[in-house]
């Protein structure tokens, strides 16, 4: 692969960014030589995006609104989502990272949305399905008078589907999988994934309503209900089905659990219907077929001599609500009912990354009580200057065509979306801002991250990286001790200092990482892609407490990982392949100036 100009001409990026931009963002040519830079695909997205302007009457011209949007993605402020990166400006156009698809209880519903995934992912999008309505296993087809397979059945098919579609050359596809704890088929889906390598292409999170969950803590019984014949199959224990749950996400990660009845509590279009899926990573809790695009302030830019400058903020914010309405406007949906819907609600998801390494910059260790604070301080400033930012929009462009059906019609409160805030993991934007992912603690200072279908990238945080040189400890004995470790709190070379604020991903107790969560959670009307990172040795009743603390603080839904549960994971610290490494950095020796940080393995 080469470039047809120099790359890093006008915009400083890390290795790793530069990697992961020329494999997935950056167009290429018939020969799949790379022409554009990284600025010119900055600018590419600012100029698309700005041609909604056209469509109103704006108080700015169109090339203002374009140089205002490229300015904030290319100084890294802000980064909408991988689709709106890749696909701005080019015949597929399409902007959306997030779909949610109804799977209806027939052979046409099921593969009527399997085509229609298809089409999503071959775009760049991510899809959300419940598969509750499906009968299950071994109930009566009327048409032939045979028995049902069953949803987790029909998953697999979705889930083969999905492996073989290849987003653009560039990434493969994700789904969320869903299914009611009060299905008849839910210890099935509970253990589909218990095998590695099983629903590969899919995040698996049970449906869990407040009925079940004062069923676990009473010792009830639990209903379990045909969502055919609406008819009770068969009363189990509530806690046979959480144990199983538990014991499968301690095993594998999978299932998360998804708290339908606080989502549908804080839905804002509740007229509409309710809310049954979510996205891929769980962040976008959709109404059937609404889409989603969304984007994210790099909270890094914002910290000045160890202060939050909330003007700046705040104007980030009213840029970043702007872009995103923009994108509606502008964007190529793959269904005309996907565009129906999404236009007439008009959902942006605006939120933050680089929230660990914001800490770092203010001083505040990410398990301390002001850590709480400054998440509960910032996201409740965030979310009311969104508010006010799509308040304006409305003003200038007219609430969105269900206004009437919202929670804000009620109040006489003019708004332009009926939701603003997600706050989304941000993987990829993350690498290409040089910042922490979303809300979560660095995972650890070094470590492998696994991208790119087999590729591993070797990453050091540069907070880390340049206190580290600053204080002349950078050395590659050094280095290697950290690259091996998940937490640098018991590295004696390492100032007393710097081990208080740099705070890993397991230096964290499950408390923590939920209070956490709920503080963002309070001030975000959508919802919050967050996981509880669990060390090698923690237990399942370690699950089952964190599972039971998220419903307790109104989270609307949870994640965990437990280190090592699955052989192919995305983050690692444990570096078994430091010894065939191309380069790790200039603490390696054999490092070459232009693999610098930055650490790649053949498949």
């Amino acid at each position: 692969m080469r470039l047809r100009r120099k790359v890093k001409e006008d915009i400083k990026l890390s290795p790793n960014a530069m990697y992961l931009l020329k494999r997935r963002y950056l167009l290429k040519d018939d020969n799949k030589n790379i022409t554009e830079t990284p600025s010119e695909l900055f600018r590419r997205a600012a100029y698309n995006v700005s041609q909604a302007e056209r469509n109103f009457k704006s108080p700015f011209k169109a090339s203002e609104i374009e140089e205002k949007f490229y300015q904030i993605m290319y100084n890294l402020e802000f980064l909408p989502n991988s689709p709106t990166l890749m696909n701005a400006g080019t015949f597929l156009n399409q902007l959306s990272a997030c779909f949610v698809l109804p799977v209806e209880d027939s052979i046409e519903g099921i593969f009527e949305s399997l085509k229609t995934m298809a089409q999503i992912h071959k775009s760049g999008g991510g899809t959300g399905f419940s598969f509750s309505h499906l009968r299950p296993k071994g109930n009566l087809v009327a048409s032939t008078k045979g028995e049902a397979s069953g949803p987790v059945s029909f998953m697999s098919i979705y889930n083969q589907a999905t492996g073989v579609i290849v987003q653009g050359g560039r990434r493969r596809g994700a789904n969320m999988g869903i299914l009611r704890c009060d299905h008849p088929d839910i210890m099935d889906f509970i253990e589909a994934k218990k095998k590695e390598g099983s629903f590969v292409n899919f995040n698996l999170s049970v449906g869990a309503t407040d009925k079940f969950i004062d069923a676990v803590r009473l010792n009830k019984n639990f209903n379990l209900v045909n969502p055919r014949t609406k008819k009770t199959v068969r009363k189990v224990k509530a806690r046979a089905i959480f144990d199983a749950i538990a014991k499968a996400a301690w095993h594998s990660g999978d299932p998360g659990l998804v708290f339908l009845d606080e989502i549908n509590r804080k839905h804002s279009l509740r007229k509409m219907g309710k809310i049954e899926a979510m996205n891929p990573c769980g962040e976008l809790p959709l109404l059937p077929y609404e889409s989603c695009n969304l984007g994210s302030i790099n909270l890094t830019k914002v910290v000045k001599a160890g202060r939050i400058d909330w003007e700046k903020l705040k104007e980030l914010v009213r840029l970043g609500i702007r872009f995103l309405d923009d994108v509606i406007e502008v964007n190529k949906f793959p269904l005309s009912r996907i565009k129906e819907i999404t236009s007439s609600n008009r959902k942006i998801g605006f939120g933050i990354m680089g929230f660990a390494d914001m800490l770092i910059g203010l001083g505040i260790p990410y398990t301390s009580k002001k850590a709480v604070e400054v998440a509960k301080a910032i996201m409740s400033f965030i979310h009311n200057e969104s508010l006010n930012a799509s308040h304006g929009l409305a003003k200038e462009r007219g609430v969105f065509r269900n206004y009437r059906y919202s929670i804000y019609a009620k109040k006489n409160f003019k708004i332009r979306n009926a939701t603003v805030n997600t706050i989304a993991p941000t993987g990829s934007i993350s690498i290409i801002a040089g910042c922490s992912s979303g809300i979560e603690p660095i995972f650890a200072v070094t470590f492998l991250r696994n991208v790119l279908s087999g590729t591993r990238m070797f990453e050091i945080n540069p907070l880390f990286e340049k206190s580290i040189k600053k204080k002349g400890l950078f050395k590659k004995g050094l280095i290697t001790k950290v690259a091996r470790s998940g937490s640098i709190q018991n590295i004696k070379e390492i100032p007393q200092d710097m081990r208080k604020i740099f705070i890993t991903a397991f230096d964290v107790p499950p408390r923590q990482h939920l209070l956490i969560q709920a503080a963002f959670q309070k001030h975000t009307d959508n919802s919050v892609s967050k996981t509880v990172n669990l060390a090698k040795d923690a237990t399942v009743k370690d699950v089952k407490d964190i599972y039971l603390l998220a419903h307790k603080l109104r989270c609307k839904g949870i994640t965990v990982y437990r280190y090592g549960s699955r052989k192919k994971q995305v983050l690692s610290f444990e570096s078994e392949y430091l010894g065939s490494c191309v380069c790790i950095g200039d603490a390696f020796q054999g490092a070459t100036p232009q693999h610098k940080s930055m650490l790649v393995f053949p498949n």
